[in-house]
This record gives structure tokens, C-alpha cells and sequence, in this order.
């Protein structure tokens, strides 16, 4: 089983890319973001909005905030900028919640009811969050592929990359 320092980085893996994606978002008009591009979610904001849907419906399951799952397909917030000052706010509650992981909270079972198709299923709790942070790079590479598709680069999407990894070392 994985422990709390792979969800804690994976935590700051995702603070980490969703600031460099929301940075790079936020010099697009809303007609760019919200141009149908062909994507399974149809626009670069509504992938965003997925993701956060995704996360808000995984943190409902663990920790009982929101009190409610929140409807699939729906806009969570008015607009681009409540979306990214949300979205900020959750990434910090992300990372908060990652570092009070223990092996036994992972290793029980947890029963939901899953929004896409409706069925309950039973499965580890870590099973959850490694799919819930799955879910997030996932999405994100298809925002990347968007932005590339109109000449925008958000850079190295590679965990490595990430500050704490850097060093002064040049060889």
C-alpha cells in the first residue's frame, strides 16, 4: 500500500501544476476558454471545472466536506476567477488533508454511490485517492494539449521538475 508521503507529494504535485495551468489560463479571454475545442469536456474552462469536480466529490467521500457530492457536468462556480479562487483554496485543503493519511484510514474499505453510472462500489480507501489524483493528471494533460493546440506551453508537466527538486548543482 502507499503511504502519506506519496499523497502528500502527489498533493503538491497538484498545487503545483494547477497554478502554473491557472496562471497560463488567465491570460485567455473567456470566448478562449470557453471555446468548444473538441475535448471530452468540450472547453478548456470546463475541464477545469471537471477536475474540480472531481476532487470535491473524492474530498465529500473522505472527509464529508461538501455534505453533498456535487452534480457531474455542472458549472461549480460563476466564471473563471471564482473557479481559480476556489481552486486554490482547495489545493491548499488537499495538501492539509494529505498529511493526516494513516495506513489504517487507507486501508479500509469505503461504499460510495458513483455519479457517472449510478452503481455502488466498495473498495480501499487508498484506491480512491490514488484514482481522485489519477483523475487530476489526467485532465490536466488534456488542458495542456488544448493550450498547446492554440501556442501556449505550460512547461514540464514532470514531478521532478517541481521546486523542492531543483538543486544549484550544475555539472
Amino acid at each position: 500500500m502507499i503511504n502519506n508521503t506519496h499523497y502528500r507529494i502527489m498533493a503538491e504535485y497538484n498545487e503545483w501544476m494547477n497554478t502554473r495551468l491557472y496562471s497560463l489560463c488567465a491570460s485567455l479571454s473567456d470566448d478562449e476558454l470557453k471555446k468548444d475545442r473538441g475535448a471530452f469536456f468540450k472547453s478548456i474552462y470546463l475541464t477545469l471545472n471537471h477536475i474540480t469536480y472531481g476532487d470535491l466529490a473524492f474530498m465529500s467521500r473522505f472527509t464529508g466536506d461538501p455534505d453533498v457530492v456535487p452534480e457531474l457536468n455542472k458549472e461549480l462556480f460563476s466564471g473563471f476567477s471564482a473557479l481559480y479562487e476556489n481552486r486554490k483554496h482547495l489545493d491548499v485543503r488537499i495538501i492539509d488533508w494529505s498529511e493526516s493519511l494513516t495506513e489504517s484510514w487507507l486501508a479500509e474499505p469505503l461504499t460510495y454511490q458513483s455519479k457517472v453510472d449510478g452503481k455502488f462500489r466498495t473498495v480501499p480507501k487508498w484506491i480512491l485517492v490514488t484514482q481522485m489524483f489519477n483523475h487530476q493528471t489526467h485532465h490536466r494533460g488534456q488542458i495542456t494539449t488544448l493550450l498547446s493546440q492554440i501556442g501556449l506551453d505550460v512547461g514540464s508537466t514532470d514531478i521532478p521538475f517541481m521546486p523542492q527538486f531543483q538543486s544549484n548543482i550544475t555539472v
